[in-house]
């Protein structure tokens, strides 16, 4: 699998074990080489802080405990005072952590009340080799930092945190700072683990690059670089070359959505937009949207019917992009005229709402489909259309975005602070955060307006997916910027699009 160059690598515990092993073994650098600088990265984190009191430093057996006797050893030649806490006999510890740990003197058996007075503590307890749930001597020193309520800098990755997916399974450490070696790893970026890992910084612990691994198939979205991906407007363009937008929704107490999403593809450079709504509500929408057009379906008090499908299909004939779901309600009637439309539709289709919800459970019926298809659910909806609780999709995001995008072999946008985008392949592109000001009604109404309007332009529809998360993140974080976090509306998001390609 190859990254595209708008992904940052995200390497899993596998794949970084394997560098680390062609560093030491073909380039000939010293496994205590490679943990001197990674201490050193520790102790210059913390030396940063500046902290006014005590460090300590909580170790554990493994290698990611050796990083942290380095950085005990290291902060003590600063001058600072440094309290050595081991969560295991260091008569336990192998290797290269055996070495770094009887260079230390003064080492303590781990106390919860060791930690009373300090500024500032290392958590080098796990590393990125740990899955499941803490136990023991270690469980107990993660809740006795977290209790603690200090500022913790985590070496490599939170203890606790699951690096390869970011699924916490017990208690882990909540970081401050994570100071993680050479690469990031996806867990720190992927929600729950992403909430532990505070700021994420990068440590060079000098590693040469060309390491013969399989490139990582998770990757954090660089703006820079994707954002350039996105064409503008030129002489001699139309407005169906700007993109034709299509939006199916809309019912009785739910027209808000539609246009919405129909006014988010406008922003995001869509030339023409058309809502195709409920006949009987279709005045409502002719006040609203004053440069889309609007064309009324046969309606059921104010639902969609089955009967609207062929004159969808009539003015999808022109190409461009098909946004189904917004506001469309949960009736019978709506659920056969999404399925329909779906079904038969040969333009790219971005399914969101109850456009998902329609397919709960049938993600198969998805898979047949010639022409590009993106889905956007959040967490509730992607738990419906895998049959799972939304608990389980919670805890592993990364596991459950890719099991829907296998599934029906589309494009699966899971929204969080964390975006993931997820190709049938299995590659997940991660977006780096957004604001907490998205979190209001009618957001997610204006992103899928934004993917529609990136696909309308023929763009490559994961590259897209991930442009269109990128814009309405950036979005929030100006119309945030402008209006208060807790002042946002999804209309002021769409507002700020034009602002968020710079």
């Amino acid at each position: 699998m190859t990254l595209p160059p708008w992904l940052i690598g995200l390497p899993d515990p596998p794949r970084m074990r394997a560098t680390d092993e062609w560093a030491i073994e073909q380039r000939g650098i010293p496994g205590l080489e490679l943990m001197e600088r990674a201490g050193r990265g520790l102790a210059d984190t913390v030396t940063a802080m500046v902290p006014d009191g005590p460090v300590a430093v909580v170790c554990g057996k493994g290698n990611n405990g050796g990083d942290g006797y380095v950085a005990s050893r290291l902060l003590r030649e600063t001058g600072l005072e440094v309290r050595t806490l081991a969560a295991a006999p260091i008569d336990e510890l192998r290797g290269d952590a055996r070495v770094n740990a009887e260079r230390v003197d003064g080492v303590e058996a781990f106390d919860a009340a060791h930690l009373e007075g300090c500024a500032v503590a290392i958590d080098a307890l796990l590393g990125t080799g740990f899955s499941g749930t803490p136990h023991g001597a270690v469980a107990d020193a993660i809740g006795a930092l977290n209790a603690a309520g200090l500022p913790v800098v985590a070496a490599d990755v939170p203890s606790g945190v699951d690096a390869a997916s970011g699924v916490v399974e017990g208690e882990a450490v909540r970081a401050a700072i994570t100071a993680t070696f050479a690469a990031a790893k996806p867990g720190l970026w992927i929600e729950p683990g992403k909430d532990h890992a505070g700021e994420v910084r990068v440590i060079d612990i000098g590693i040469p690059p060309g390491a013969p691994v399989d490139e990582p198939d998770v990757g954090l979205m660089d703006d820079g670089r994707l954002l350039a991906l996105l064409s503008s407007r030129a002489a001699g363009w139309t407005k169906f070359t700007s993109g034709h937008v299509l939006v199916a929704g809309g019912s009785r107490g739910l027209t808000g959505a539609p246009c919405l999403s129909a006014g988010a593809a406008q922003r995001a450079g869509a030339g023409y937009v058309t809502a195709c709504v409920p006949a009987s509500l279709e005045t409502i929408f002719e006040l609203r949207l004053l440069e889309a057009m609007t064309r009324g379906l046969p309606d059921a008090d104010g639902a969609h019917t089955a009967a609207g499908v062929d004159a969808v299909l009539e003015l999808a004939a022109r190409g461009g992009a098909l946004v189904v779901g917004p506001g469309m309600g949960r009736s019978d009637g709506a659920f056969a005229f999404a399925r329909d439309l779906v079904a038969r539709a040969e333009v790219a289709i971005v399914l969101d709402a109850d456009g998902l919800n329609a397919h709960a459970g049938d993600l198969g019926a998805l898979a047949g489909r010639g022409a590009p298809t993106v889905l956007t659910p959040h967490e509730g909806e992607l738990a419906r259309l895998l049959d799972t609780d939304s608990d389980e999709v919670k805890n592993r995001r990364l596991e459950h975005v890719r099991a829907a995008a296998a599934q029906s072999q589309a494009i699966v946008l899971l929204k969080g602070d964390d975006t993931l985008v997820a190709e049938p392949g299995g590659l997940v592109a991660v977006s780096p955060g957004a604001t907490a000001a998205l979190a209001t009604a009618g957001t997610g109404d204006v992103l899928s307006g934004v993917v529609a309007a990136m696909l309308a332009r023929g763009m490559d529809a994961f590259a897209a997916t991930c442009a269109a998360a990128r814009l309405h993140a950036r979005a929030g974080i100006h119309a945030a910027g402008e209006k208060g976090v807790d002042g946002v509306i999804a209309r002021d998001v769409i507002e700020s699009l034009p602002f968020a390609r710079t």
